[in-house]
C-alpha cells in the first residue's frame, strides 16, 4: 500500500496522484513534493502511455524539458540521446528533431552549441551530403555566421570559400536582429512571394525604424 504524507502536496499536486490513482498507475513514481503539478502531469502522461519514464523522472528536468523527451517516446527515438539537464528544451528539441529526420545528431548533440547553433548544424545535415556540415559545426561561430557559411555551401562554394564569404560579410545588427532577417529569408523560400512576403517586408522595415530610433 502507497504511503503517502498527503498535507505535504498542494491542491493541484493532489489532483495529480488523484488522476493516477484513477488511471491505476503507480503513483509513487512521481507522488514526491519535489515535482510540481506540471512535472507530475508529464510522468503521469508517460507512465500511462508504457514508458520507461525513468529516462526523466529527475527534479532536475522542468516540465518544459520533461515534455520533450516524452515527445521522443512518443515517435519512438533514443531520448538517451538528449535526456540531459545540462540540455535546455530547446536544444532537446532540436536534437529530437533530428533524430526524427534520421540525421545523425552526434555532431550537435553537445552542450557547448545553443539551440540556434544546433538549429543550423541540423538544416545543413538536412540539405544531404553534398554539405560538410564539420566546416561550420563550431562553438566559436554564432548562429548567423554558420548560416552565412551553409548558404555558402549550399550553393556549392567549398567550406574555405563559404568562410571567407562569412567572414567578409559586413553585419551591423545585433545576433537576434540577425536571426529575425535569418528566419523571415527562410520563412520567404517556404511561402508564395504574395500577402506573406509583403508582411515579412514589414517586419524587417519595422526591424530597421527599430535600430533608427
Amino acid at each position: 500500500m502507497i504511503e503517502l504524507d498527503l498535507l505535504s502536496f498542494d491542491v493541484w499536486q493532489l489532483r495529480e496522484i488523484k488522476l493516477g490513482l484513477e488511471e491505476g498507475l503507480d503513483v509513487s513514481v512521481y507522488a514526491k513534493p519535489e515535482f510540481d503539478s506540471y512535472q507530475m502531469g508529464e510522468i503521469r502522461e508517460g507512465l500511462g502511455r508504457g514508458y520507461d519514464v525513468s529516462a526523466y523522472v529527475n527534479p532536475e528536468f522542468d516540465v518544459e524539458q520533461m515534455h520533450e523527451i516524452r515527445l521522443g517516446f512518443d515517435h519512438k527515438i533514443d531520448v538517451i540521446l538528449y535526456a540531459n539537464p545540462e540540455f535546455d528544451e530547446y536544444q532537446m528539441h532540436e536534437i529530437r528533431i533530428g533524430l526524427e529526420k534520421g540525421l545523425d545528431v552526434s555532431i550537435y548533440a553537445k552542450p557547448v552549441f545553443d539551440y540556434e547553433q544546433m538549429r543550423e548544424i541540423r538544416f545543413g545535415l538536412e540539405f544531404g551530403f553534398d554539405i560538410d556540415v564539420s566546416a561550420y559545426a563550431k562553438p566559436e561561430f554564432v548562429p548567423y555566421k554558420m548560416y552565412l557559411i551553409r548558404q555558402g555551401l549550399e550553393k556549392g562554394l567549398s567550406a574555405d570559400e563559404s568562410i571567407k564569404q562569412a567572414d567578409t560579410t559586413k553585419v551591423n545588427i545585433s545576433d537576434t536582429d540577425s536571426e529575425k532577417f535569418r528566419l523571415c529569408n527562410e520563412i520567404i523560400q517556404l511561402i508564395n512571394r504574395s500577402e506573406k512576403f509583403r508582411l515579412c517586408n514589414e517586419i524587417i522595415q519595422l526591424i530597421d525604424n527599430t535600430e533608427r530610433g
